[in-house]
């Protein structure tokens, strides 16, 4: 059985909270957060604290707080060589207070308190200092996914950056179209089909082998036609950087 501690209840932690708690293998001891939280049913009996000194002793400490906060957050901690974990992807093991051991919790996922996550292809990442420490996590990860993985703080950073752009871009680019649309009274329903199957694709295709439209066809006309749709739109930035990088990209092959 693996005891752990939640510290800092965001969108990450209280998703992990969830999912661990169901797992028969770890026991969720209590949970601390700066502000009251009223544990709602299943989990009203398990112990909450808004005071940093009255932690409880466990296995696992989970930091999932805001990143600019790990550093001093951890240096607060009371107890010593612990094995405390943050969730970030882009904050550094390193940057973890050294009078606990350190180490890297990360479901690489999006989180939305409306919505719940089926964490079983949810790839984990982990790190620590010692192997003991990094086959504990490894141990903690597989009682909620199939995708446990060890990867660097470097190498992290950078998966993090892919995801930005893959996840957090992607999904303002739907906000574009969600307001061109709705400029027209047209509903964002119609382009879903088309989201789900561009996402779809890249599950046999690559990226590159998934890529379709007017700038990878160096279709000028219809080019032209958007951009003049477009006009003085805040949104004409977007359309034309990313269709001058796709021709760029895709010229040489046409």
């Amino acid at each position: 059985m693996i005891n752990v501690v939640f510290l800092g209840f965001g969108n990450v932690n209280s998703h992990l909270f969830t999912t661990l708690h169901k797992s028969n293998q770890i026991t969720v001891k209590q949970v601390f957060n700066r502000n009251y939280i009223k544990m709602i049913s299943p989990f009203e009996k398990i112990p909450f604290t808004d005071d940093i000194s009255k932690v409880e002793a466990a296995d696992v400490y989970i930091i999932g707080i805001p990143d600019d906060a790990i550093l001093s957050f951890s240096e607060a901690l009371s107890f010593q060589n612990k094995l405390v974990v943050h969730t970030s992807g882009g904050v550094a093991m390193n940057v973890l207070s050294s009078k606990n051991r350190r180490g890297i919790f990360y479901p690489l996922q999006t989180f939305s308190k409306q919505r719940a996550v089926d964490f079983k292809d949810v790839p984990i990442c982990i790190e620590a200092e010692n192997s003991n420490d990094l086959e504990l996590l490894r141990s903690l990860g597989e009682t909620i996914s199939e995708k446990v993985v060890e990867i660097s703080s470097e190498k992290r950073a950078k998966l993090h950056l892919a995801a930005v752009f893959v996840n957090n871009f992607t999904n303002y680019l739907y906000e574009i179209g969600s307001e061109i649309l709705k400029q027209e009274d047209l509903p964002f329903n119609l382009l879903k089909p088309l989201i789900i199957e561009t996402a779809s694709k890249i599950e046999t295709l690559s990226p590159q082998e998934a890529q379709t439209g007017p700038a990878k066809r160096n279709d000028v006309r219809t080019i032209e036609k958007h951009l003049h749709l477009l006009g003085d739109s805040q949104y004409r930035k977007f359309y034309e950087l990313f269709t001058e990088e796709l021709k760029q990209n895709y010229g040489k092959k046409l």
